[in-house]
């Protein structure tokens, strides 16, 4: 098996005059800090277990899905400290993992467990920290030199409890762990190191939070279509700037990349004034939804690269406001103009697929890619509609008639059509989409309405 020990950075106690107040951690870390922690945790492995100042958890069935250890060590290295993990260790066992963290020892290195662990100090287990300044007047300082005396010795001066922690760092006896359950619906708060006056200083704090979110999404497989940010304001404020405030950012579809949610926020607080001083933030998720995980095979369904344009069109909105950022959305409508509307970006809806429900006619002939605003009337010589040269007609008619719903504002006529839709071709033009409708004078007349990709 393959442990990994992440210890916190202890914080010195809160004073506080509340008698019913938690009483402060033995290990002298902060209590949210280390299940916010076991969260994170979450999403490599569900073999995840709170001990003492630090979390542990088993990642040896987890290697091959994170590409590998040294994969799986770098993003542990870059991530965790974020979160208050003041030291790393990796070793066979969770007490081992423990013990090399604490001295500063990263893994074994290739060597064998007893080698790394025989000349670390007696104080790096804990079992051990009560009884150090007796063994090191007997000239026990080391582990090495402590596994070196009689079993029944130390059992009958130093209790069970100190041969059993140092056969389980030495791999000698099992490890008993009472797993983290992952919690069904996610909040998390943090209490900020000082109090922020502007709300983009905001940011540091909450990213651990948006951290521990997404660790959360990944342990469920599932995405979030937006968070709720609170802040509590300080108690020496004005009376008109009340307990708090909050802001609550929607996304496109569900997403559970660290970065967006970062970037998203960023922009929101940067519009965002304080009304307070700020000591204490508070996070939660909404719209949790379940994700389709993509293709993982050798020749995926999909080349992505970077972010989508959903999300892009979502920072973009953020900081220019979504009414300047319009995307098109498939509207119920047959007539090829207003088939597609506008709408503002960032209204928490995804643009629907088309599917055949929502049209109402299955047309005859293909859809033009690209459509012209107004269309151009053609000129007709010998009965043949003319652009850049005579045109071929190869596919058609396809007649496309209603609109009398449809009314112009501000007058009473209807964007009423009656047209016969044609595909033609000719060598100078390509392929193009034209419909031949009545006029005002009886007859008829050519226009060209789209162009084929």
């Amino acid at each position: 098996m393959l442990w990994v020990a992440l210890i916190l950075s202890p914080r010195p106690p809160a004073p506080s005059d509340d008698p019913q107040a938690p009483p402060p951690h033995p290990w002298g870390i902060c209590p949210e800090a280390q299940a916010g922690l076991a969260v994170w945790c979450l999403q490599f492995t569900p073999r995840v277990a709170l001990m003492e100042d630090a979390v542990v958890m088993e990642v040896e069935a987890s290697l091959r899905l994170f590409r590998g250890l040294p994969a799986l060590k770098a993003r542990i290295g870059d991530e965790a400290p974020d979160l208050g993990v003041a030291a790393i260790g990796w070793a066979p066992t969770a007490t081992a993992a423990l013990v090399l963290a604490r001295c500063g020892v990263t893994d074994l290195g290739g060597r064998l467990l007893q080698t790394v662990l025989d000349p670390l100090p007696l104080r790096t287990l804990s079992a051990a920290t009560e009884h150090a300044e007796s063994l090191s007047r007997a000239g026990i300082n080391t582990l090495g030199q402590l596994r070196a005396l009689p079993r029944g010795g130390i059992s009958r001066r130093f209790g069970a409890a100190l041969l059993t922690m140092l056969d389980q760092a030495y791999s000698l006896r099992p490890e008993a762990h009472a797993w983290v359950a992952l919690p069904e619906d996610f909040h998390a708060r943090v209490e900020l190191p000082s109090r922020e006056d502007h709300a983009p200083a905001l940011l540091l704090g909450a990213r651990p939070l948006l951290m521990r979110l997404c660790g959360w999404l990944a342990a469920r497989h599932a995405g979030a279509t937006g968070v709720t940010l609170h802040w509590v304001h300080d108690s020496m404020r004005a009376k008109d700037a009340g307990d708090g405030g909050s802001l609550t950012i929607r996304t496109a579809e569900p997403i559970r990349e660290l970065e967006h949610f970062c970037r998203l926020m960023a922009e929101h607080l940067a519009k965002t004034r304080l009304l307070a001083p700020v000591g204490e933030l508070r996070l939660e998720a909404i719209g949790v939804q379940a994700l389709v995980e993509d293709s993982g095979s050798l020749l995926p369904d999909a080349v992505r690269t970077g972010e989508t344009l959903y999300l892009t069109l979502e920072r973009i909105a953020a900081r220019l406001g979504p009414e300047r950022v319009l995307q098109p959305a498939l509207a119920d409508d047959h007539r090829p103009e207003w088939m597609t509307r506008w709408r503002t970006c960032g209204d928490g809806t995804a643009p629907r697929r088309k599917t055949r429900h929502m049209a109402l006619r299955a047309p005859q002939v293909p859809e033009p890619a690209f459509l012209l605003d107004p269309p151009l009337r053609l000129t007709v010589r010998e009965h043949r509609p003319h652009y850049q040269g005579a045109l071929t007609l190869l596919i058609g008619p396809d007649r496309v008639e209603g609109g009398w719903w449809d009314r112009i504002p501000d007058t009473q006529a209807h964007r009423q059509v009656v047209r016969d839709y044609w595909v033609a071709v000719n060598e100078n033009a390509g392929v193009l989409a034209v419909y031949r409708e009545p006029v005002e004078d009886g007859g008829s007349a050519w226009f060209l309405h789209g162009v084929y990709a």
